[in-house]
């Protein structure tokens, strides 16, 4: 019933990625997020920090999910600290739990159609021990469905060096740090790369091509989501395999390891 119930939750917050999109971009495709305001009526502008950008979308997407929850009778419950997954609870009136994370990325400069990568989450913890409520609001296995709301924007080129604040009825001056915001919304696993997302971290990469993303095409998208659980759950990197060679580093790898033909 909660698998259903998870394909309808899909289709119904689709609906609003139009009006999130509208949240997100002026009429003329720049950010409408100028700065931040204090109480004198100061503006200080923003940067084109990707985490100072990303938490800022997220707090301007989070009415337009309470809204979303309040329209369809979804109880609508925030991570209750930035460590935690996901980013956004939903449970419908027959109790099944739908996770979602805001995630963002940008369009890479000299490759079209390419976004810089994007972790999904861990690959260990909470997602290998799913009664585990560590670092995750609930038990893994409680969630009937993981979906990734996802936004790809462009960060503006030869930006004017404005580092001090301007007083209100200045606002225009203040410079658009990114532009052309572009919202997608998809389950996570067929979004999700088979190889880990960048540096040293235990986290589950994303596909990079824009397409793929827009149109939930990565490599899992072919099965069902038990795959890419299967494989994950199993991902080893070198550390993990105690310095050797792990058993498996990509879908084909992993399908040869399981003896099975694909």
């Amino acid at each position: 019933m909660c698998r259903e119930a998870a394909a309808t939750f899909l289709q119904q917050l689709r609906q609003s990625v139009p009006q999130i999109e509208e949240r997100l971009n002026s009429p003329n495709g720049d950010w409408a997020a100028l700065g931040v305001i204090d109480i004198r009526h100061m503006v200080y502008p923003l940067s084109q920090d990707t985490k100072l950008a990303s938490k800022v979308i997220e707090l301007m997407i989070l009415p337009i999910l309470e809204e979303f929850s309040n329209k369809y009778h979804y109880n609508l419950q925030v991570a209750p600290a930035q460590n935690y997954y996901p980013d956004a609870t939903f449970v419908d009136p027959s109790g099944c739990k739908f996770a979602l994370d805001i995630k963002t990325t940008y369009r890479v400069p000299g490759k079209p159609g390419e976004v810089s990568a994007m972790t999904l989450g861990t690959f260990t913890g909470y997602f290998r021990e799913r009664s585990s409520t560590k670092n995750i609001l609930y038990p893994y296995r409680e969630y009937s469905g993981h979906f990734v709301l996802g936004v790809i924007y462009t960060r503006t080129d030869n930006l004017p060096q404005i580092v001090h604040s301007l007083p209100l009825e200045l606002v225009r001056l203040v410079p658009r740090v990114i532009r052309d915001l572009k919202v997608f919304l998809e389950y996570k696993y067929k979004i999700a790369s088979d190889r880990p997302g960048s540096g040293n971290t235990k986290n589950i990469g994303s596909v990079r091509r824009i397409e793929q993303l827009l149109t939930g095409a990565g490599p899992f998208a072919p099965y069902d989501e038990e795959v890419f659980d299967d494989y994950w759950m199993n991902y080893q990197t070198r550390e993990m395999a105690g310095g050797t060679q792990p058993p498996y580093t990509n879908l084909q790898e992993y399908f040869r390891w399981k003896g099975e033909t694909r």
